[in-house]
């Protein structure tokens, strides 16, 4: 007999990271870098993402500092870390050295990036079936436990782990949001 199934895609935690308010595009290689070895610092987990983790009875997580300091702040160890479930890495455009906020390039990076440009980056397509890989391997741990599985992940990249979820017949439940540390569940019965 099969039992209620669930798996939980989180979003990590705000990165300790902050760097330069403003800088040119050649500068954002650099700042990726840093952004991608940052951890969570002191960022605190909300009760309900607490709640959430200790539901799990396998946690997953993406390799990058902010996902694993994400696991450690809600009091979990990860079961399996997985480069399958990193973020999909940004393109950079050189443009004039004009400076902006590096959330600025980076969303502008991550629009183009939707569109196509891949500047020597993983393109959408490859990201997409890296995320069939990470959608089979939850599955497959939701059906080997019998219970929750929580991934720890990013925000592109649950999004294309959701969309696979829904394909294969998974059922989205709760939704807290986007941001930082907010979860979506999915289920099938």
């Amino acid at each position: 007999m099969k039992l209620f199934m669930e798996i939980i895609l989180m979003r990590h935690g705000k990165p300790s990271f902050t760097g330069s308010s403003r800088v040119t595009s050649l500068e954002m290689d650099k700042w990726i870098s840093q952004y991608d070895l940052s951890d969570t610092g002191s960022d605190m987990a909300p009760q309900s993402s607490k709640s959430l983790a200790s539901s799990a009875l396998h946690i997953i997580s993406s390799p990058l500092p902010r996902a694993l300091s994400s696991v450690r702040a809600l009091g979990r160890e990860p079961d399996l870390i997985d480069e399958v479930f990193r973020e999909a890495d940004l393109p950079v455009l050189r443009m004039p050295a004009f400076r902006l906020s590096p959330i600025l390039w980076a969303s502008l990076f991550r629009v183009m990036w939707l569109c196509g440009f891949s500047r020597n980056v993983e393109t959408l397509s490859l990201a997409k079936q890296r995320a069939v890989q990470a959608a089979d391997i939850l599955v497959t741990t939701a059906e080997e436990s019998n219970g929750p599985v929580l991934l720890m992940g990013h925000g592109v990249m649950n999004r294309l782990i959701a969309k696979e979820l829904i394909s294969l017949g998974w059922k989205e439940g709760h939704r807290q949001g986007n941001g930082y540390w907010n979860a979506r569940t999915y289920s099938l019965r």
